[in-house]
């Protein structure tokens, strides 16, 4: 009860809905945050994960490099980047980063290696080029896989992006900093429960995703 107590509290009051601090800024600013690392995951994993995926070399060098980059302390190499870089930005998004890239990484190359032999080799009978095989016959059929990794790498990114307040920037994670800082509880649970909801409405646009991206063979077979 004292649970829901903080959270009727903290959305209730109409404070918390305004002005710098409020409710509505902070989700912009953690959504933000979370896009841009995601984006930037992407674009790491992603080419890597495909290349290496078709042409079938370099999984053991990915598994070791996966295993060693999710050993990383989040809240280690965040102090660690501040250290050295300072404050901004820039601090933040390399943990986020580097906590990203391994499942897009990972379930990239794995999805496309577990696409069934015989249509890749008909496309390559057919004389289509090797790119055109990995976007046209590949790609489409590992799709849900690749998604499913994009959205493992989003929940991570969407909840340890609270770890941004701790270096001054905003962001939901500010709720719960500043009120364990002040002892105010229902700061606390109301930023917990808005990192929460964003991660469930995460979930909800992954499953829009893929049903409107997946064709409907592709997930019947899935």
């Amino acid at each position: 009860m004292n649970v829901l107590h903080f959270v009727n509290a903290f959305f209730g009051d109409s404070a918390h809905w305004h002005g710098y601090d409020g409710i509505p800024h902070r989700l912009l600013e953690h959504v933000r945050y979370s896009l841009l690392a995601l984006a930037f995951a992407a674009a790491i994993g992603l080419p890597i994960g495909l290349i290496t995926g078709h042409s079938g070399r370099g999984g053991n060098t990915l598994a070791l490099i996966a295993t060693a980059a999710r050993a990383l302390p989040s809240f280690g190499l965040l102090v660690l980047m501040f250290i050295l870089l300072g404050f901004g930005l820039l601090p933040v998004m390399i943990p986020l980063v580097v906590l990203a890239v391994p499942p897009i990484l990972v379930t990239t190359y794995e999805a496309v290696r577990s696409v069934d032999p015989p249509p890749v080799d008909a496309a390559r009978g057919m004389g289509m080029t090797e790119p055109r095989i990995l976007f046209q016959v590949e790609v489409p059929v590992a799709l849900p896989l690749i998604l499913s990794g994009l959205r493992s790498a989003a929940i991570q990114i969407v909840s340890t992006a609270t770890i941004a307040a701790y270096v001054s920037l905003g962001g939901v994670g500010r709720y719960i900093v500043d009120g364990l800082y002040q002892r105010d509880y229902e700061k606390v649970v109301g930023g917990a429960t808005l990192v929460a909801v964003l991660a469930l409405v995460t979930l909800g646009v992954f499953w829009a995703v893929a049903r409107t991206a997946v064709s409907p063979g592709v997930r019947r077979s899935a």
